[in-house]
């Protein structure tokens, strides 16, 4: 399938990162020659010892095989194909910051010739890939990954794969490697994929803000949104899919939500709304922590750090937005979280032991187990504790 002029079949930009490296490991129990190709020393010297940088769910047993990790971007000119996975953020005011991502594009294009495909994997602002081909050249492909982060492993077997390009040779190299890990192809426009990425993101983010916002409404009126909505959507299917309340955040839907929003040249109101949600949440927690009597004297235990549950990436995670708040208004407070070892950590029995009230900002599976006392005040967005 490869010429063996080229020594390996695919390398990854951004290999060591929570989307390069799952792809990498996988790609190599499939046969092919990988390089990772990354800036990152800290998470390079990490894979070179076989260990895992993050937590992703059966990973570490596919590493213990090994992988051929560097920083040295040479290494592009001896590969078939080339995948970009690098974050593409947002800045300070919502808006796409696609300079670094450009930068790169720039700096790699003395190692790219035109006998090979360059595959975009990261979430980018759409049209961003017409730009790339005239810096490069037309063998440019975009194939969005589209997994939850921590079970990349377990997912990129069973969800479909958007594939779509520039060129034929583009499509069907893309084509060939996917379907090495994916049970289904799509082939789509370019524009169509680049939209079908942001409109993912952008269709959860709008039903977290909406849960969120029935969340607040519920609560106003002294009612339990958790429990108002077990009877909605009992026996009724048509409201089955309406999600849990909880912190909305993360690397991904605010992100890409946002970037939709400046693309539609801020005709996208609803994502702007739900942005106003969300990220609006924690102030929603405050004031009804503000609520408590003498809660000077209050002790104020936040149970979890991270963006979402049973992972260790904190990335936007509004936890540490609510940290910020507490301070502001001077809580006294305690911090615990079971992935991430932030510096102020204290183990969740100590901070359930020594809390008058309790946050649960991310619903760890670890914390089912937790008995905590009934005459303790419990913030329970997510109806997490009800569940047990």
């Amino acid at each position: 399938m490869y010429q063996k002029k080229f020594k390996f079949d695919v390398s990854i930009i951004g290999g060591v990162g929570h989307i390069g490296l799952p792809l990498g490991l996988l790609l190599k129990k499939q046969n092919l020659r990988v390089a990772l190709i990354d800036i990152d020393e800290k998470n390079i010297n990490l894979v070179n010892q076989k260990k895992m940088p993050f937590f992703e769910k059966g990973a570490q047993k596919l590493l213990n095989n090994g992988i051929f990790v560097t920083n040295d971007f040479k290494y592009l000119k001896q590969s078939k194909t080339i995948i970009i996975c690098i974050g593409t953020p947002i800045d300070e005011y919502f808006n796409p910051k696609i300079d670094l991502f450009f930068k790169l594009i720039f700096d790699i294009k003395k190692y790219i010739a035109r006998n090979q495909t360059l595959i975009i994997r990261s979430s980018v602002y759409p049209q961003t890939c017409n730009k790339i081909i005239k810096i490069i050249h037309n063998n440019i492909a975009y194939c969005p990954e589209r997994i939850v982060q921590g079970k990349s492993i377990e997912e990129m077997h069973k969800l479909p794969q958007i594939v779509s390009g520039f060129s034929k040779k583009a499509i069907n190299d893309s084509k060939n490697i996917f379907k090495l890990i994916s049970k289904k192809i799509i082939v789509t426009e370019v524009l169509e994929a680049e939209l079908i990425k942001l409109f993912s993101n952008s269709w959860r983010y709008v039903n977290f803000a909406i849960s969120n916002q029935f969340y607040m409404i519920s609560t106003q009126f002294g009612l339990n949104y958790n429990q108002l909505r077990k009877k909605m959507i009992d026996g009724y299917d048509r409201n089955k899919n309406i999600p849990s309340a909880g912190l909305t955040a993360g690397p991904c839907l605010l992100k890409d939500t946002m970037q939709l929003t400046t693309f539609s040249q801020n005709q996208f109101t609803l994502g702007h709304d739900a942005m106003l949600i969300n990220e609006g949440f924690p102030n929603f927690i405050v004031n009804l922590i503000k609520k408590e009597k003498n809660i000077s004297r209050k002790k104020i235990g936040l149970l979890g750090l991270t963006f979402k549950a049973d992972v260790d990436d904190i990335r936007d995670s509004l936890s540490f937005k609510l940290i910020k708040l507490f301070n502001f208004n001077g809580f006294n407070f305690l911090l615990s979280d079971e992935y991430y070892k932030h510096r102020d950590n204290v183990k969740k029995e100590i901070l359930i032991k020594n809390s008058d009230i309790i946050v649960l900002a991310v619903p760890h599976t670890k914390y089912k187990k937790c008995i905590i006392p009934k005459n303790k005040t419990v913030i329970d967005i997510w109806g997490f504790f009800e569940k047990k």
